[in-house]
């Protein structure tokens, strides 16, 4: 990186001691592909607003938003990090994401408060998996974005195949601002077609000299600009009858067209930089300021109850805490947007979701890892506070008396799962303790204490993200922690019907124990007829809470078992199904008629008839041809179409079932259904094939039989366990 000049107009951020008017903040979001340079665009927004004296490098570790220790050995960005600026009139506050999606939780919670998306592009890669990920959450958010095309001074820049693939994917509303004359070695000059200006910059970048734009290039930069107008014109019929009129318009009507287009997602304009040679940052600041949306321009917010809310200062006060961390020394640090009304310090409001009150003692700005105080923060702005007791991500405090709460954030389910091997359980009690705390911070990860199978689970998004789950466990609350395969809740089921009995009998002295059950088995289905030959006293169906059904039929015709024992009798039904006899899985859909038995005036009690029909079920169970069942997952892969070969190849060692094949830009969708047994590691695995260039997401689908000889090795190792046990 060439060294950074120092900014002529630096000076300490106390211009921000009072809170700004709605219509003068602006929230931005960079967003992008690892390796796009999201935080290297931070630095020099920072630096060009006069908010740092100096720019950083991740290679340093000395920037302002990688701030945490394994950000800075790492060398990239995992946690989202809040920062702000002041530009002309506005404050600009700024949000780096992560690239990685394993940290896909930072930008959904950043989307959530965010104005205007910044998407930045790499101009030697073009459009990547990444920012095809990230886009699918700029559409569900409808987040204005612009597109910056960045690390044109890199000597393989390709700026026209960039544009092309993001008008491919994106479509015709990706409209160019700026275009780079010389992209490569020596990239110094930038044409932007909205002001008809080019920009040129010296070797150290920083404020281009403005220059008339070259002749032979006017047809080019005049096309793109008929563009631009046609655009703004588009959106609002007086612009439109001046358009058709005049043949053009004014920079004010230009402007007020283009802030329609934005805030409607009409448009997404392209802008060129090169963030690491410090040159584009300042345009595309002015037009953050002097373009894009307010808070007070973009649609009201949605509430739970299927209300909005508009952000306006006027009204009682609503804001959202929109993510959470746990700093060692200070506690709980709560990020949020007000939403409504403004919050000052010593304010209380009370929590919609649990009707606990905080008192907000301090109110902070926050640069990274600095913070200045501010006396208090209006609607549309992002703030911080500390030691909130009872207030987490995701929730909403409002004024006394309301209950307004902000719709709260949808993340994805976890991708990737593992077992927590206990490391004694002193240290365990400390390890749940330390993970539950990670867990109220990052709402995609998830702790599990799973009693079917016997195991703490961890669920998190990809490999990437677990190990830092275990770097903080490990560095920050000093406790060992390893992981191991986590077991598959397989379930098992019969596919025959069967009849058996059992006596239970025992005598040691005194009343002794005696029941004897004779009983038939059957796969359940809804709507099935009452068994054959047997009549029905009595039926029962439960539903399990594994899933899956019980039908309980009781068909004790002359009374050779008394009612009275029926409940004890299914109570025993159910604890072999809790531990079925094939795996100790969980038993599901099942059909089970007591049709006959006998009993003793004296020894039969309860606790027999239990032990009776436990065991019976069992005997009838093996050979009423059982069945595993294991879960099958839908798995939906996003690759580039040369790795595409060696990904399929792989599922089909994971017993796959290709589901089908989309193209989707110049990326392909591979949908797939794969047993979880098989899905261990996946993310590394993935990754590694794809030199990082796939994604995937997976979700539950069904259970569905396991092959044969994956049943027959199931049965005997568990046969195995049994004895050593």
């Amino acid at each position: 990186m060439r060294p950074a000049k120092r900014c002529p107009s630096f000076h300490r951020q106390n211009y921000l001691s009072m809170g700004y008017d709605t219509k003068n903040i602006r929230n931005v979001v960079l967003l992008g592909h690892p390796g796009s340079g999201k935080t290297a665009l931070a630095e020099c927004m920072l630096f060009e607003a006069g908010a740092i004296s100096r720019r950083g490098s991740s290679t340093e570790g000395n920037t302002v938003s990688d701030y945490t220790n394994i950000e800075k050995e790492r060398g990239n960005s995992i946690f989202a990090s809040l920062m702000h600026a002041k530009w002309k009139d506005s404050k600009i506050n700024i949000i780096d994401t992560p690239g990685y999606d394993d940290f896909v939780g930072e930008v959904i919670c950043s989307l959530k408060v965010a104005d205007t998306g910044i998407m930045l592009l790499n101009a030697r890669s073009g459009v990547e998996v990444g920012t095809e990920l990230i886009w699918e959450y700029i559409e569900r958010f409808s987040t204005p974005a612009l597109f910056v095309v960045n690390h044109l001074d890199h000597a393989k820049a390709d700026y026209e195949a960039t544009l092309e693939q993001a008008t491919e994917r994106f479509g015709n509303k990706v409209i160019p601002v700026q275009y780079p004359l010389n992209a490569g070695d020596g990239f110094n000059t930038i044409v932007d077609a909205l002001r008809m200006t080019c920009y040129v910059f010296s070797a150290d970048g920083g404020k281009p000299e403005k220059k008339d734009i070259p002749a032979e290039e006017m047809d080019r930069a005049m096309e793109l600009h008929n563009a631009l107008v046609e655009a703004a014109a588009e959106n609002d019929e007086g612009l439109m009858e001046k358009f058709f009129d005049a043949g053009s318009l004014t920079e004010e009507e230009l402007t007020e067209g283009l802030r329609i287009a934005i805030a409607n997602q009409e448009i997404f304009p392209v802008f060129c930089c090169a963030a690491e040679s410090n040159m584009g940052s300042g345009r595309i600041m002015g037009f953050v300021n002097d373009i894009c949306p307010s808070p007070a321009e973009r649609p009201p917010a949605a509430l739970s109850d299927g209300e909005t809310l508009e952000c306006s200062t006027s009204g009682d006060t609503t804001m959202f805490i929109y993510k959470t961390i746990s700093e060692p020394r200070v506690g709980n640090v709560s990020y949020f947007k007000v939403y409504s009304g403004v919050l000052k310090g010593g304010d209380e409001l009370q929590n919609t979701a649990n009707s606990q009150t905080e008192r907000f003692s301090q109110l902070f700005l926050a640069n990274g890892k600095d913070r200045s105080s501010i006396g208090e923060i209006r609607a549309g702005d992002l703030g911080v506070t500390l030691k909130l007791k009872d207030s987490h991500t995701n929730q909403t405090l409002n004024t006394k008396g309301n209950s307004r709460q902000i719709e709260p954030m949808h993340f994805p389910e976890s991708r990737i799962r593992v077992a927590i091997d206990p490391p004694g359980k002193a240290e365990m009690e400390k390890l749940v303790k330390a993970l539950h705390v990670i867990e109220e911070e990052d709402p995609t990860l998830q702790l599990e204490q799973s009693p079917t199978l016997k195991q703490t689970l961890l669920h998190g998004q990809g490999q990437l993200h677990l190990d830092l789950i275990k770097y903080r466990i490990e560095k920050v609350n000093n406790i060992s922690m390893s992981f191991s395969r986590p077991r598959i809740a397989y379930r098992e089921t019969i596919t025959g019907s069967a009849d058996t009995s059992y006596r239970h009998k025992k005598q040691s002295g005194g009343s002794g124990q005696f029941a004897e059950v004779h009983l038939r088995i059957e796969p359940y289905q809804e709507g099935m007829p009452d068994p054959e030959g047997l009549t029905v006293r009595k039926r029962e169906e439960e539903e399990l809470p594994w899933g899956g059904t019980l039908s309980f039929f009781w068909c004790i015709v002359g009374g050779s078992i008394d009612s009275k024992y029926a409940n004890a009798i299914k109570k025993g039904i159910l604890q072999r199904m809790e531990e079925g006899p094939l795996t100790g899985s969980p038993c599901q859909d099942i059909r089970v008629s007591i049709y006959d038995g006998k009993m003793h005036s004296v020894d039969s009690n309860d606790t027999a008839f239990m032990i009776a029909a436990r065991m019976a079920i069992r005997d009838a169970f093996k050979v009423a041809s059982p069945q595993i069942l294991e879960p099958i997952y839908d798995v939906q892969i996003l690759c580039d179409a040369e790795v595409m070969g060696d990904i399929m190849g792989d599922l089909q060692t994971r017993r796959a079932m290709i589901a089908g094949m989309d193209s989707e830009g110049h990326y392909q969708r591979i949908k797939a259904k794969v047993p979880q047994a098989e899905m261990y590691q996946y993310s590394s695995t993935l990754r590694s094939l794809s030199q990082g260039r796939a994604k995937f997401t997976r979700k539950f689908a069904e259970f569905n039989p396991v092959p044969y000889d994956v049943q027959e090795k199931l049965m005997a190792n568990y046969q195995e366990e049994e004895v050593e046990a």
